[in-house]
């Protein structure tokens, strides 16, 4: 069974003075929408681990730095994922990080969960991302960017 717990990693890069978010589409059969990098924790891994590893296990990626942004969220277990939860799991909470990447490094991706990717302006990637709670991590993410508190 899996823990209620996932990890949400917005990838970042400097492009000159502008910062590029890395979004990432789902295949056609996960629905074909735009996201960060997300996925659980391994029984007593670490949220930050965890960040690390769905981050370089979707994309090859290795970040120069990651931080945890003092946001999170919670949604319902969808139908489609009910038997990977204990029946008693109703809810799902998600972490947020902000993980920093060389400008040069682009991602490798191995097509099982997602076939494409961009690296977007935040007002670009807020309109390509599906869900409302992506897009507030999103900003928040920006916010501590931005601010240089990441």
């Amino acid at each position: 069974m899996r823990i209620p717990i996932q990890v949400l990693v917005y990838p970042v890069r400097q492009k000159g003075r502008s910062w590029e978010y890395l979004l990432l589409k789902r295949i056609p059969d996960r629905e074909r929408f735009w996201q960060g990098v997300t996925g659980a924790p391994e029984e007593g891994e670490a949220l930050a681990d965890a960040a690390k590893r769905e981050l370089f296990e979707e994309t090859r990626l290795v970040p120069l730095s990651l931080e945890k942004i003092n946001f999170s969220y919670s949604f319902p277990v969808a139908d489609e994922w009910r038997h990977l939860y204990d029946l008693n799991v109703k809810k799902i909470t998600e972490y947020v990080f902000v993980a920093y990447i060389d400008a040069q490094k682009e991602p490798v991706l191995d097509g099982t969960e997602h076939d494409e990717y961009r690296w977007c302006s935040v007002e670009e990637a807020v309109q390509l991302l599906h869900w409302p709670e992506n897009k507030e991590a999103l900003m928040r993410c920006h916010e501590a960017v931005v601010k240089g508190k990441a």
